[in-house]
């Protein structure tokens, strides 16, 4: 643990919890005891705060559709089923946009009954409009592993704006571990929210039962007016494991105020937005970004979602942060208005204070982050 985290540890809750997320100790000891697998060692770096990067395997299936299992199915017994043709991916490959691939990950699971998991997108990965969601033998829902499950994992991929390139032990998702079941009430939350200050001038009289708004803004830099991005089509490919390389003018349009502080969503365009509210996760939590409404509107919010312990903290050198958005409309336009509420925030308790927080202290891209394009891109040129 490095000093920074040491003293954020000190100042989190120092209590342990039966239910709760856990933190990366409890996941380093997961992988020393042979509860989490892998064909090759599992690497330091990619135990986070409170998830594991997944990585992929040597192959990528390409398949008709996408699947889930069901009971009593393999994910290689619908591969078998509904795939095209197969790609080696050791030395890198293309995957094309609009077309949907299974990859086994390296890693696999061997949990107890009282633990199970939820994955998610890296924050990257939702910036560069991959959609890839986790599966598992006899799943019947994405993103979720029942807890007690002994087997494989695969990532299926669907690039949907930027054809990229993928090599094996590329990091597309995450894993976050849960032990029991743990969920704040309302009350709780709001409690929560008023010692820490979780959204900054978060709305009180709402309801927090199903986590604590957050809204977009629209007016932008107050310098150059900038809002947001709209990615182009038609760009070159982006491979995920180059690091400010691409030139962002290239790939993205940029979307600056106008009269009115609003945006209309085109469809099926991708956008990138910012969070009008900062955003703190305390050193003992986790948070998770969700949709808010279905009902509210024609689009969806975010692709990646997941704020490990310490993003935002001030104690981290995060304050001021903002949530960034990976926004969509579908079927038709739509228009969204500075102070909109697009999602909701919900809080986890971890099951102890982690021995590493979010921040520079371990080569986290995004504390401090305003609206901020992936890391693949080099800054945007001032107006």
């Amino acid at each position: 643990m490095n000093e920074q985290s040491a003293q954020i540890a000190t100042a989190a809750v120092e209590t342990s919890h039966a239910t709760g997320v856990l933190p990366s100790q409890s996941i380093r000891e997961l992988i020393e005891q042979g509860n989490i697998r892998a064909e090759n060692a599992i690497e330091d770096a990619q135990i986070q705060p409170a998830s594991l990067d997944l990585r992929l395997g040597a192959v990528a299936h390409r398949v008709q559709a996408s699947f889930l299992p069901g009971e009593g199915a393999t994910v290689q017994d619908k591969i078998a089923q509904f795939g095209l043709h197969a790609l080696d991916i050791t030395d890198g490959a293309v995957l094309e946009t609009g077309c949907v691939y299974i990859v086994p990950l390296q890693e696999s699971l061997d949990l107890e009954s009282r633990l199970a998991a939820i994955a998610n997108p890296k924050s990257s990965t939702g910036r560069l409009d991959i959609f890839t969601r986790l599966i598992t033998d006899n799943g019947v829902e994405f993103d979720r592993v029942r807890g007690g499950y002994k087997g494989p994992l695969y990532a299926e991929i669907s690039p949907r704006t930027f054809s990229i390139v993928i090599r094996t032990g590329a990091r597309l998702n995450q894993l976050r571990l849960k032990k029991g079941r743990f969920s704040y009430s309302e009350r709780a939350i709001r409690r929560l929210n008023q010692e820490v200050g979780l959204v900054e001038a978060g709305p009180s009289s709402l309801d927090l039962k199903d986590g604590i708004p957050f809204t977009v803004d629209l007016e932008g830099d107050p310098n150059t007016g900038l809002v947001g991005f709209r990615a182009r089509k038609n760009t070159g490919l982006i491979d995920v494991d180059r690091k400010g390389q691409y030139d962002p003018v290239e790939f993205w349009e940029p979307i600056y105020r106008g009269k009115d502080p609003t945006v209309i969503l085109n469809p099926d365009d991708f956008y990138i937005l910012a969070s009008r509210e900062a955003v703190t996760v305390p050193a003992d939590h986790a948070a998770e970004m969700v949709a808010y409404d279905t009902l509210v509107g024609e689009f969806r919010v975010h692709y990646a979602g997941f704020f490990d312990p310490g993003f935002g903290d001030d104690a981290a050198g995060g304050g001021g942060s903002r949530a960034v958005l990976e926004v969509r409309s579908h079927d038709v336009p739509f228009m969204i208005e500075h102070g909109q509420i697009l999602g909701r925030l919900v809080y986890e308790r971890l099951t102890e204070p982690p021995d590493r927080i979010y921040g520079q202290g371990i080569g986290s891209s995004y504390q401090r982050q305003g609206l901020q394009l992936g890391k693949h891109f080099t800054p945007w040129p001032e107006r």
